[in-house]
């Protein structure tokens, strides 16, 4: 997903001089972006004072919402280049098509994974008979120099690995936890584990673990 607005209006972020390797914890609040004319999203990242998480340069979260008399998602074909862009859904399912030619609907706990490199251009939208409820994530990972103009290229994995411990349980979405990889492509060390826990629970980050976005 983009900013379709022609006219947007420029809001200033932190620079690489705010992103840092050390564990930070911070509670950011996001801004209400409409995409498509349709959703709406709160915009996470890149927020004032905090562009990245690591290689994640961008947030976007979505629902839920009640679109059984609506039309859904409907974000017009568009560019990107220099990036991944990571599909995580909670409830209802995405159609993508892009210019590789990849026509795939992405449900709930499925990955769905775009690398843009040097180029590609994607549509998405809530398919013609869609589920009552859409709601979603989606994350960009900015691509190191090294790959930034790799061949464009999109991934689905149906199924991932996941991670229990007492009262917790987490799904490998990019990277590695605790001994579970997920099947995704990463040009650059990173993690990111969506968790689901009981009340109780403590989690916790080793020192020089990758960063993470979960």
């Amino acid at each position: 997903m983009s900013n379709l607005d022609r006219a947007p209006v420029p809001s200033l972020c932190g620079g690489r001089g705010f992103v840092v390797a050390e564990p930070v914890r911070e509670l950011l609040s996001p801004r209400q972006v409409k995409l498509g004319g349709s959703t709406e999203v709160r915009r996470l990242l890149p927020n004032l004072g905090r562009r990245m998480i690591g290689a994640w340069a961008f947030v976007d979260h979505y629902g839920p919402d009640d679109i059984a008399d609506e039309p859904g998602m409907q974000v017009p074909p568009h560019p990107h280049m220099g990036l991944q862009t990571v599909s995580w859904l909670h409830e209802g399912e995405v159609l993508h098509r892009d210019s590789t030619g990849s026509l795939q609907t992405i449900r709930p706990r499925e990955l769905g994974l775009m690398t843009s490199g040097r180029a590609i251009s994607h549509s998405e939208e809530s398919p013609r008979s869609h589920a009552r409820y859409l709601h979603g994530a989606q994350l960009w990972v900015a691509l190191p120099d090294a790959h930034r103009h790799t061949d464009p290229r999109f991934e689905h994995h149906a199924e991932l690995p996941t991670v229990t411990a007492p009262g917790l349980s987490a799904t490998v979405l990019l990277g590695a936890l605790d001994g579970a990889a997920s099947p995704g492509t990463t040009y650059t060390p990173l993690g990111g584990a969506p968790p689901a826990h009981t009340p109780g629970a403590r989690r916790t980050r080793a020192p020089g673990a990758p960063n993470e976005c979960g």
